[in-house]
């Protein structure tokens, strides 16, 4: 697939910037903040959707009779085709306008999301919400570069890191709004959860078009093969990755997936070498500056995505909190991540990315280990201050990572470098639900078995009710395994399963504190600097489509 370009053949390095267009495409700052506000609308039904559907799971199953592994794919499914899609929606960002690409993702999103919605039962039940949730996943993959792309080509430079930080910051307190929202919507019905998107997509289009956005897109070749190889080395390893749980780290299919995805990924590296307009420009991992940006970004959301997951669940196996309350308890971690996503911004505007980096990271790393010295004490108010910190961190070091990405990508447009970082950003999200989930799991089947034993229920019992109990609390359906035993014990071992499951989940927190700690000595290597208005200026012209 390809649009005339008249540049075709061309090598992989620009030597003449694209056309400028008539007019700055910024505008005054009036104009810019509403492009800010409507990219936010737009994408936040993306932010949402990753954490909203784990809340509503239990319903969705026992209404539309789904089994645990359809059930798995309904959250899945979404984020496999995120993993494959976003390279590819990047460069669309840049070749048909990011604009055009963004009407286009929301009109896929909240199409998807309806017919989610209106999922019929029966036996088709299962094939129908899979398969618009993978179209939600694409749609959100074509809409977030674009969006990103508009907001960085909307600032100058040294208004860049504010305006980001208000995207992430915002973005990243809709993450933790799905468990919350995800909570009072299915006491109505689980189906809204689908449905609340469409008015917030109506919203989202009002606001671009009234933004009278001015981007054009740059007319290139579509490397369709590198798209195909990236498609099928992501969906592939992120596939082994979200099913470990399921298969089992021991299973051929777990590691048949991951290192067929990996070796898919390496030939798509080499293939983009040696392709004269690459569907991303890898030689741009040379800048040291970007591939640590990109490392740091990586580690960092082994944490931050899958902290909203096991936090949640924690908060209702362990804290006995509803649905409802749950994503309350969440909020306490944007309370830290909030405030700090815009010191972060403030820090990349005067002094450059190095810092903000640095103490977030070490920040994050503190906060998550004092939460994990505090979480086995079942009660909040022991815990809020290290919750706090934890995301603290995280708000520090996300923007400005993300930013200085963009403004050190001198040879790659604006569109395909928001592609790269969304796609580490998702890989490592991926690998931190899959490794963190299974960390928790065998941790709290461990634990849960001792405790079990210790009540007077024999091994091989105690072993099954455990294996129950640890296979649905994984999958965010709470702890209900252990139900099955004598009711004389049922007290002792809803004690048992709420203390061991916040073991299980003091490993997870440890493990995010690790992860932490290898993004603040990423960051140490960092060059550090501030990118000037004038290092960018050949970026913006491609980018802004």
């Amino acid at each position: 697939m390809s649009v005339p370009d008249s540049a075709e053949g061309a090598s992989p390095r620009r030597t003449s910037p694209a056309p400028a267009p008539a007019a700055d495409p910024r505008g005054g700052s009036g104009k810019r903040y509403l492009a800010l506000t409507a990219m936010l609308c737009a994408v936040s039904m993306t932010f949402i959707d990753q954490t909203i559907v784990s809340i509503a799971s239990p319903e969705v199953a026992r209404e539309l009779d789904l089994g645990r592994g359809s059930i798995q794919w309904v959250i899945n499914g979404y984020i496999l085709a995120l993993a494959a899609s976003f390279a590819l929606g990047g460069r669309w960002a840049d070749v048909f306008g990011s604009k055009r690409m963004v009407l286009i993702g929301i009109l896929g999103f909240a199409g998807s999301s309806a017919l989610c919605g209106l999922t019929p039962t029966g036996s088709l039940a299962g094939t129908w919400i899979v398969g618009f949730r993978v179209l939600q996943g694409v749609s959100a993959a074509i809409m977030i570069p674009a969006a990103l792309a508009v907001v960085v080509a909307s600032f100058p430079i040294r208004e860049r890191g504010r305006a980001l930080a208000i995207f992430f910051g915002v973005s990243g307190g809709l993450t933790a709004v799905g468990p919350i929202a995800g909570g009072y919507l299915t006491q109505w019905t689980w189906r809204a959860i689908f449905w609340v998107n469409i008015p917030i997509a109506v919203l989202a289009i009002v606001l671009t078009l009234l933004a009278h956005i001015d981007l054009r897109g740059r007319r290139a070749r579509i490397d369709v093969r590198g798209a195909l190889l990236v498609a099928v080395g992501m969906a592939l390893s992120v596939l082994g990755l979200e099913q470990a749980n399921s298969w089992g780290w021991d299973d051929l299919r777990t590691w048949a997936c991951i290192i067929g995805g990996l070796v898919v990924l390496a030939v798509f590296v080499l293939v983009e070498l040696r392709t004269r307009v690459p569907l991303i420009k890898v030689r741009i991992f040379r800048d040291r500056a970007f591939s640590i940006d990109n490392g740091v970004l990586f580690f960092s959301m082994m944490a931050f995505v899958p902290v909203f997951f096991f936090a949640s669940v924690y908060s209702q196996v362990s804290l006995g909190f509803g649905a409802s309350s749950a994503g309350l308890y969440l909020l306490v971690f944007f309370g830290g991540f909030a405030p700090a996503a815009q010191i972060g911004g403030r820090i990349l505007d005067s002094r450059g990315a190095r810092p903000a980096m640095i103490a977030g990271g070490a920040l994050g790393t503190l906060g998550f280990a004092l939460w994990a010295t505090r979480v086995t004490e079942l009660d909040l108010g022991a815990q809020w201050w290290a919750i706090v910190l934890a995301g603290a961190g995280i708000g520090l070091l996300l923007g400005p990572a993300s930013t200085d990405a963009v403004n050190r990508s001198i040879d790659a447009s604006y569109g395909e470098v928001t592609g790269i970082s969304q796609t580490l950003r998702n890989y490592g999200s991926s690998l931190g639900l899959a490794v963190l989930g299974s960390v928790l799991g065998n941790v709290f089947a461990d634990r849960l078995t001792i405790s079990f034993e210790a009540l007077g229920i024999p091994a091989d019992e105690a072993a099954r009710l455990a294996s129950a109990a640890a296979t649905q609390a994984g999958g965010g359906t709470g702890a209900g395994g252990a139900s099955a035993a004598p009711a004389a014990l049922q007290t002792g071992i809803e004690a048992a399963v709420a203390t061991d499951f916040a073991l299980a989940t003091q490993a997870v927190l440890w493990g995010m504190a690790i992860a932490l700690a290898v993004s603040c000595i990423l960051a140490l290597f960092h060059p550090g600097g501030r990118v000037t208005e004038e290092r960018t200026a050949e970026a913006a012209a491609p980018a802004t489509g």
